[in-house]
């Protein structure tokens, strides 16, 4: 009993790692043109600088990173982008980030962290205007060929509106993270099938 207990917990971490790691590698240079092509016939190719993103993927090294992304949402009511309704542009984004970060989701990707501004610059140099970012967010990606995937992915052309809509302006860039404070799921997931299956070993012990 004692010994399936642990059996499991392994078996479970190591579909965790089939799931949450890259096994394929870099992209391909031959598949970088296929993915382009699609997502250039999408609506949200209009706002991507196509060349950096090619570059971006050419450079793929198959390992995770982090799109850094800064938000502003426009202020008070706006027009439903198919009801005509007014609402919050909190409501009208969640018509694409829901459906949007479930595909992330199935490819191991998922929110390092989201924050709100609830201040004023207190640091700033050398800065051409000032965007008047309200929020940011750090979305984690198992590799660069999931964001493409997900970008070129034909599905969410019908609600980029949604996204276009709510969001008055943004900048996002990739990042690889260095250095922080905060247990990942590389880490919480092992520590945590740990301690379940310690306490499943304690309880049939004592039985």
């Amino acid at each position: 009993m004692v010994a399936w207990i642990w059996l499991a917990a392994a078996a479970l971490y190591l579909v965790f790692l089939y799931w949450y790691i890259n096994w394929s590698g870099p992209i391909a240079a031959d598949e970088i043109d296929g993915y382009l092509d699609y997502f250039s016939a999408g609506s949200g190719a209009q706002y991507t600088d196509v060349e950096v993103l090619r570059r971006f993927l050419e450079e793929d090294d198959g390992k995770e990173f982090v799109m850094q992304n800064f938000v502003s949402l426009h202020g008070g009511k706006i027009s439903h982008p198919v009801s005509g309704e007014q609402v919050s542009p909190k409501e009208v984004i969640g018509g694409y980030f829901k459906p949007f970060s479930k595909a992330l989701f199935k490819r191991a990707g998922h929110p390092v962290f989201m924050a709100r501004k609830v201040g004023g610059y207190i640091d700033s140099w050398n800065v051409d205007g000032d965007p008047q970012w309200a929020a940011t967010a750090m979305m984690r990606y198992r590799c660069r060929r999931d964001l493409i995937e997900l970008a070129s992915d034909q599905r969410f052309a019908a609600i980029h509106v949604f996204k276009t809509s709510a969001i008055e302006k943004t900048v996002s860039f990739p990042v690889q993270i260095n250095m922080s404070v905060f247990l990942r799921p590389r880490l919480y997931v092992p520590m945590g099938l740990i301690w379940v299956a310690s306490m499943a070993h304690f309880v049939a012990v004592i039985l």
